[in-house]
């Protein structure tokens, strides 16, 4: 089957808006393609200048399906940021119809020799822009909207280390339980989408190759969780998978489970 071919059997995004928080690398930029790959216009959202080429080129990259594309940078990291983020997108397609969340912080370190800036900061990415991105959207978002926040498996391991970034991620959980409450009666869906140890820049400054190994070892095919795993599972509930809500879906290979 050609890739036109398996196109035309996809549910299509084609008239949709998307706007996804860490649009422009790794999975955030995997997801952006693959919605635009469906037809949706992608709103790329990044975070600093460090990353405005990558943006760039992702951006570029989204305009080749034929579809509107644009990029736009901020620290998510207070409320009125985020704010201005959805307004701009809504601005510049009229709607916003699915907003994505892929924006997060690892560190690995023990609980006392942590730090207060590193917890204030912790929490200000993985919790705090988590919040309001998912405010925002129950904002902005068209009746039948989609929105989804990349959170962590290690909500359901039991290991040392990662306090601050799984305990930064665990109240989104919460979050979405409470927004899909709110927001069923406009048929907008919430959800959370929890990749295991992800073969990404941000994981391997965190671990040693043993506990990489060790890692690998716990899932099925004695590897890490691949941002090809993730991205299609975005896509479903995007698409196919809209009966699903108020959710944390754990991908991992087998990883872990509750």
């Amino acid at each position: 089957m050609t890739t036109n071919e398996q196109n035309a059997t996809q549910t299509r995004l084609d008239g949709k808006a998307a706007l996804v928080a860490g649009g422009a690398k790794n999975l955030g930029r995997l997801v952006s393609l693959d919605l635009a790959g469906r037809g949706a216009n992608v709103f790329v959202h990044y975070n600093s200048d460090a990353t405005k080429s990558a943006a760039d080129d992702t951006v570029a990259e989204l305009k080749g399906f034929g579809v509107e594309a644009a990029s736009y940078q901020a620290d998510l990291t207070t409320a009125a940021a985020v704010t201005d983020l959805f307004d701009s997108a809504a601005r510049e397609f009229g709607g916003i119809d699915i907003a994505v969340n892929t924006v997060g912080k690892v560190l690995r370190k023990p609980i006392v020799e942590t730090t207060e800036d590193e917890y204030d900061s912790m929490f200000a990415i993985n919790s705090k822009a988590a919040y309001f991105f998912i405010k925002e959207a129950g904002k902005h978002l068209e009746d039948g909207g989609t929105i989804i926040t990349l959170v962590t498996s290690l909500l359901a391991a039991y290991t040392d280390g990662y306090s601050t970034y799984a305990g930064g991620k665990s109240p989104v959980e919460h979050f979405n339980r409470a927004a899909s409450k709110e927001f069923a009666d406009r048929d907008i869906t919430v959800n959370a989408i929890g990749p295991g140890p992800m073969d990404t820049p941000f994981f391997y400054p965190q671990e040693t190759p043993e506990r990489v190994e060790f890692h690998k070892s716990q899932a099925m095919g004695n590897r890490l969780t691949k941002i090809e795993d993730i991205a299609p599972i975005v896509t479903f509930l995007c698409t196919d998978g809209r009966w699903i809500t108020g959710q944390t879906l754990l991908a991992n290979g087998g990883y872990t489970t509750r």
